[in-house]
């Protein structure tokens, strides 16, 4: 498989694969409801819209609300479309700037900081939970952004220490316990994914 680096340009919406393991997951929570939904949003991404109407039947036909705070780390112009591999092997790109762990660094040029996409991921996080406050809420969003939300509710360092490698179509579950107090209830979740291929975020990426 040629991954790409599948910015919000270039994204074209799910793979044979992602939408059959995006069909798993609904049929999981269709035949057993582990919770009680009451918001469904999804990022401005096609994929995860995509996710979000393919899940929606089991989770009482919610309508899906888009919200692009939740959309994935924006590689910019330059690097969106581009394969790993090329990214890898464009000494302009700044790849050594992941591993430097500077999150006020170049990345992606003409893109987003890994500190200006953790602030715009964190403010939605903010925004969501004043205006459902006490709801039970599903996002279909990315592998970065649950990188950040992690990372903000850890309380970790925003980039090192540890990596996060999230699978496509998996569950990580957080609860508010009180006002910036949370519990990790489960991450990268896939038992609905048995005997289908693995999908995770790129390795270059430190924890995204």
């Amino acid at each position: 498989m040629n991954r790409v680096i599948g910015g919000p340009r270039t994204c074209s919406g799910l793979s044979p694969l992602g939408r059959q393991q995006a069909e798993r997951l609904r049929d999981r929570w269709a035949a057993t409801e582990e919770f009680t939904a009451d918001v469904l949003l999804a990022s401005q991404y096609p994929r995860a819209i995509e996710t979000a109407e393919i899940i929606a039947p089991a989770l009482h036909g919610l309508t899906v609300v888009r919200d692009d705070g939740f959309g994935e780390h924006d590689p910019g112009p330059d690097c969106d479309g581009l394969t790993y591999k090329e990214f890898m092997e464009r000494s302009d790109l700044g790849v050594e700037a992941w591993d430097a762990g500077d999150p006020f660094a170049t990345t992606f040029p003409g893109g987003e900081t890994v500190a200006a996409f953790q602030f715009r991921v964190g403010s939605a996080v903010r925004r969501t939970l004043d205006m459902y406050e006490g709801q039970t809420i599903v996002i279909a969003c990315h592998g970065g952004v649950v990188d950040s939300v992690l990372r903000l509710a850890l309380k970790a360092p925003s980039m090192g220490v540890f990596q996060i490698h999230t699978l496509n179509a998996s569950i990580t579950e957080l609860e508010l316990i009180k006002p910036n107090l949370w519990r990790l209830n489960r991450y990268n979740d896939t038992a609905h994914l048995a005997g289908l291929p693995a999908g995770t975020n790129p390795p270059y990426v430190d924890g995204a």
